[in-house]
């Protein structure tokens, strides 16, 4: 006999002798047990409503190939009898969709033939207020723009060409046979308040800061800035999409980000301080609470490095690293950077033990890299110039590239000088101008995540 326990999925199970026939047994009898049989299988399956279809495919099993024909053909009109009687109240057990058998979310490394990407939007974006942890990630230079238009949208004609650019490069993406995918466009002007602060938002710009596919999980990174913290919003459509077709989701613990995660007094008046107090790993976030943004981890395969950042911390990456562990190991790397905050800009793996590492912040393990095998490129000098508002980064996002495959990058239309590297290194470039949309923060790594690449696990450093 077989029964729903209360509420539970598993049945309670006793076994109920089978009429079997012997070679005594006349056929004519032995077919009237089986009638009988099947007659109070019925009705058992009856009274157990959703869940005589359950028992029926266990006594299936039981009783073999054949008593399976049986089952189911006995079920097929009980079913349909226990479908008109009225069903009680109760909770009700989700259902799972399916599987498939290919997850469209795998990428294991930065250079594998790229199929999905999604790319980020422009349209909305403000300016974050001139709160501390942003004072700290930007140069002296720029705070009279942020004085002046914190919490307001960017320039809109200056966003306007942004918006232009970024459309531009996903027809050009789409050219070269990647599937292209955008967050929603949502209104980042809107004042939010938590138990412990009140901010804006700022934009859905750039996906690498806050997604990240390592295999077939997407990881949703905490982040560090309050205009950033509701950033996730835009992309869950997305990413609800990839989880119902066979993708892991991960969302990281998020960080109340209360005063206590930012150093209030972080002194940053000139360069000079950035440095030693990036020396001292002295930074303006501390170790109150887990915080991390994806853009300061870089893929290789079994290997992950990652940098202690103005937005990353050590809790972040110590959480990382339990979180992966043991399938990949996480490596940090330091640079002699006064305003680090993250890592593609200055330490980009562009293929198999091939790395482009920026001249101007100079790795400190290097000579591990070289150990290992892999090639240090030092890319050139960037030509953007002086006078191009560059807001919230550095000119080295010329380097800031987006592998399409091993020998296809994606890269600036107007650095010449990098075209000419990837040409030496015998990688064609497929060129697209986004000046204006680096002004918001990122080159083409930065303003994408990988959602899909045609490879497979393998370890490259050793």
């Amino acid at each position: 006999r077989i029964w729903p326990g209360a509420g539970q999925r598993s049945f309670k199970r006793e076994v109920v002798s089978e009429p079997l026939r012997s070679h005594t047994t006349p056929l004519h009898l032995y077919i009237s047990q089986q009638l009988l049989h099947r007659t109070m299988l019925r009705v058992r399956c009856l009274r157990g409503g959703s869940r005589g279809a359950e028992a029926a495919h266990l006594i299936a099993a039981l009783l073999g190939r054949s008593a399976n024909g049986w089952v189911q053909r006995a079920f097929q009109s009980t079913s349909i009898a226990a479908a008109a009687q009225p069903r009680a109240e109760g909770p009700v057990d989700p259902v799972s969709e399916a599987v498939p058998e290919e997850c469209p979310v795998c990428a294991y490394n930065e250079w594998d033939p790229l199929e999905e990407v999604i790319v980020g939007r422009a349209e909305n974006a403000q300016v974050p207020p001139f709160s501390v942890e942003v004072k700290a990630n930007t140069y002296e230079k720029h705070w009279p723009f942020y004085e002046k238009f914190g919490g307001q949208s960017f320039p809109k004609d200056h966003l306007k060409k942004a918006v232009a650019e970024i459309e531009e490069m996903c027809n050009i993406l789409r050219h070269e046979g990647v599937t292209v995918r955008r967050p929603e466009p949502l209104d980042w002007s809107m004042q939010y308040t938590t138990p412990d602060f009140t901010s804006p938002g700022m934009y859905a710009a750039m996906p690498r800061d806050i997604l990240m596919v390592v295999g077939n999980e997407i990881i949703e990174a905490p982040m560090a800035w309050r205009a950033r913290f509701f950033e996730y919003r835009a992309y869950r459509p997305l990413i609800k999409e990839y989880f119902k077709k066979g993708a892991k989701w991960t969302t990281a613990p998020k960080p109340t980000m209360s005063d206590e995660l930012y150093d209030q007094d972080y002194p940053i008046r000139t360069v000079e301080d950035r440095h030693k107090l990036a020396a001292q790993g002295k930074f303006v976030t501390t170790e109150h609470e887990p915080c991390f943004d994806a853009a300061d981890f870089i893929r290789a395969g079994r290997d992950l490095f990652v940098q202690r950042s103005q937005v990353t911390n050590y809790m972040g990456i110590e959480w990382m690293r339990r979180h992966l562990a043991p399938d990949y190991k996480i490596h940090i790397i330091s640079f002699k950077d006064p305003n680090p905050m993250h890592i593609d800009a200055t330490f980009n793996i562009i293929g198999p033990g091939l790395v482009l590492s920026n001249p101007d912040r100079p790795c400190r393990q290097i000579e591990m890299f070289k150990k290992a095998g892999w090639t240090v490129v030092k890319p050139p000098v960037p030509l953007i110039p002086d006078d191009h508002p560059l807001w919230m980064s550095s000119k080295w996002l010329s380097m800031n590239v987006l592998m399409l495959d091993e020998k296809r990058v994606m890269v600036d239309a107007n650095e010449h000088t990098i075209h000419k590297m990837f040409e030496n290194l015998g990688i064609q470039t497929v060129k697209v101008n986004i000046r204006h949309a680096n002004s918001l923060g990122g080159g083409f790594h930065c303003w994408t995540t990988d959602v899909r690449r045609r490879g497979t696990l393998q370890s490259y450093f050793h």
